[in-house]
């Protein structure tokens, strides 16, 4: 039976008649108890196995008390740095600090600190010096080998030595987690988990380390970049939990990091049951006084269909978090969820999202998948569709039917993102006038990130031709149904192997959209993507073939300034962008120019002549002398 929010505080935890928590849970975000974040499902997973939990969130890391709230925990501390890394939390890609956190109340910044796995980890060994301590979450599930580090420009160590923990729960942890726990609880010593899948764990003595891949040292990463790009892809083909191999990463003759291959993936019962569970799903009420959880407004009224991507973009983590291999919850599951949202008094009839990771994947790419896992040095989607292909959105099409007639539910949109690559490749155009029909709101928004073909093969993306396949599609369906929608690009800019030229190709590509966007994702280079270790080495780590990498901050403020060349604050930096590249044909007065030459200050002055030949010096001058005129005309 639900009791509420799990306890904050050791008066929550008397009341609820426990003198000790099994496990003292310390994040780095607010508690929010829905199933988007982590923390929640964790917690909650756990306590369907009868152990008590506590929440410490968020605590004062200059304080060593902060995480005595519950005291010593009879099994453990579980940290978590929250459900973004806390560097990518508070630094923009220029290392500018962020002005908000969406997952602290208010939106307060600071209420966390840099690298907080390392600082929460280290803050717990000031006091429990034998208790164990269990790493998850985002930033250690990246952070759990050695790994380039964007804000210290650097090779860091494994977050599990730097933080002084035990064991890393890394990618989806619900079944390792589960393990973990009850190994502890039978008494079995920490240090001698070193077996379970799903871990990463310290190993002293090689002789114990069976069946693993030995990669590149510490050392030998630090001397040679490409010894890191190597050692990074030896890791990116072994993150599929049926031929993942076990990997160990050498840090002196006596201390190994071990990485156990992948947990399976969760059945679709599993997963059911883990959404299932008795969660508030709001954020916990004392941060109300504070104006609540600026995330939450994001998750409230949205559907998790599924998890895991087959996508394969270069510079997304999601092959090393959450694997490739599709899972999903049932229509049961889904539709109980959205019934329950219909009745929440704040629920105006929009059910925001129906997705995940990407919208319109609904099962496994192919069917061998569950029993032999995803091919290792082969994508499925990238650089073409794979003949093995399972392209079908018949069952996401049942689903949305399903929930667009439940009582309550106006509209059920899509947002979270979908393949319009998946989307070709199904020959049926139902899931595509489904979408178009019922779920776009006016503008559908879709990453295509680059045109050049050059760095779309980097991306891991299909080439451009293929976008400009949907976006004929796309109009053509809109067209017969007699709506008027439309679509916004997301682009990237700086990208590995973007040089000016195609920078440049890219803001033609906008001109000639008549599209300027508001905003444009500069590449950042976060732990653990394909992309982050080809800015670092210079390489493609999957044929180790140089790369051009855009570091040099003016270069990238260029290329950035291209895509919103209309800006006229941006004007300087996109002419010495395309002096630079050759491109001056672009400055000018034709249809395909980007900017126009700059003035001199006579030029400046003959064109700013009025029709009453007095020069126009300010708005407020033309407006004085238009009263005049009219004043004059008046008396007269």
């Amino acid at each position: 039976m639900n009791q509420g929010f799990l306890p904050m505080s050791r008066a929550d935890m008397e009341e609820r008649g426990w003198d000790q928590v099994d496990f003292a849970y310390v994040i780095g975000d607010a508690y929010v108890d829905h199933p988007s974040f982590g923390h929640a499902i964790i917690s909650r997973i756990l306590e369907s196995r009868g152990y008590r939990v506590g929440i410490i969130s968020q605590p004062d890391w200059r304080n060593p008390e902060s995480i005595n709230i519950f005291g010593r925990p009879r099994l453990g501390f579980l940290v978590s740095a929250g459900n973004m890394d806390s560097m990518v939390n508070h630094y923009s890609v220029s290392k500018k600090r962020r002005k908000s956190d969406a997952y602290t109340p208010g939106g307060e910044t600071g209420r966390r600190p840099d690298y907080a796995c390392v600082v929460y980890g280290n803050l717990i060994r000031q006091t429990y010096k034998d208790t164990p301590v269990i790493l998850g979450g985002i930033e250690a599930s990246l952070r759990r080998m050695a790994h380039y580090d964007y804000w210290s420009d650097r090779i860091k160590r494994s977050v599990l030595l730097d933080s002084g923990a035990d064991i890393i729960s890394y990618g989806m942890g619900e079944r390792s987690i589960v393990e973990i726990a009850e190994a502890l609880d039978a008494g079995i010593p920490v240090e001698e988990l070193t077996y379970i899948d799903g871990t990463v764990v310290k190993v002293k003595d090689k002789e114990r380390i069976i069946g693993a891949e030995i990669l590149p040292s510490y050392e030998d990463l630090k001397k040679e970049k490409k010894n890191y790009a190597k050692s990074f892809y030896t890791q990116y083909i072994n993150t599929d939990a049926f031929n993942g191999k076990r990997l160990a990463e050498p840090y002196s003759d006596h201390l190994y990091v071990v990485q156990n291959p992948p947990s399976k993936p969760l059945s679709m019962m599993e997963m059911d049951d883990v959404y299932d569970l008795p969660y508030m799903r709001t954020a916990h009420p004392s941060y109300e006084e504070k104006g609540g959880i600026p995330a939450v407004s994001e998750i409230r009224f949205s559907l998790i269909s599924n998890r895991g991507c087959f996508g394969g973009c270069s510079f997304c983590a999601l092959t090393f978090h959450q694997g490739r291999i599709v899972q999903v919850r049932s229509h049961e599951s889904l539709i109980k969820e959205a019934e329950q949202i219909a009745k929440d008094e704040d629920f105006k009839g929009y059910i925001h999202d129906v997705g995940g990771p990407t919208a319109n994947f609904r099962h496994p790419s192919c069917t061998k998948q569950t029993e032999h896992g995803v091919c290792r040095n082969r994508q499925c989607l990238w650089p073409k569709p794979c003949k093995n292909l399972d392209a079908d959105h018949s069952d996401y099409v049942s689903l949305l039917k399903k929930l667009r007639n439940i009582p309550g539910v106006k509209k059920v949109f899509i947002r979270s993102g979908i393949r319009f690559d998946y989307l070709l490749a199904d020959r049926k155009t139902d899931f595509l006038r489904e979408l178009c029909e019922y779920h776009v709101s006016g503008q559908l928004k879709v990453a295509p990130e680059h045109v050049s073909d050059q760095v779309l093969s980097l991306m891991g993306k299909p080439e451009n031709r293929v976008y400009e396949e949907f976006i004929r599609q796309y109009n053509k369906m809109n067209e017969r149904l007699g709506k008027k929608q439309y679509v916004v690009p997301y682009l990237m800019s700086s990208h590995p192997g973007s040089t000016l030229k195609e920078a440049v190709k890219l803001a033609e590509y906008c001109r000639d959209l008549g599209y300027m966007p508001e905003q444009v994702q500069d590449f950042y280079p976060t732990p653990s993507t394909l992309s982050t270790c080809m800015y670092y080495t210079g390489v493609d780590p999957r044929n180790m073939k140089p790369v051009y990498v855009p570091k040099n901050p003016h270069e990238k403020a260029m290329q950035r300034a291209l895509i919103q060349y209309r800006d006229p604050k941006l004007y300087h930096l996109v002419e010495e962008a395309l002096q630079k590249s050759g491109r001056t044909d672009l400055i000018g007065y034709g249809q395909k120019c980007l900017i126009r030459p700059r003035q001199s200050r006579a030029q400046g002055k003959a064109e700013n002549r009025t029709a009453f030949g007095v020069r126009r010096r300010s708005g407020d001058a033309v407006k004085k002398k238009k009263k005049t005129i009219r004043n004059i005309h008046k008396k007269k």
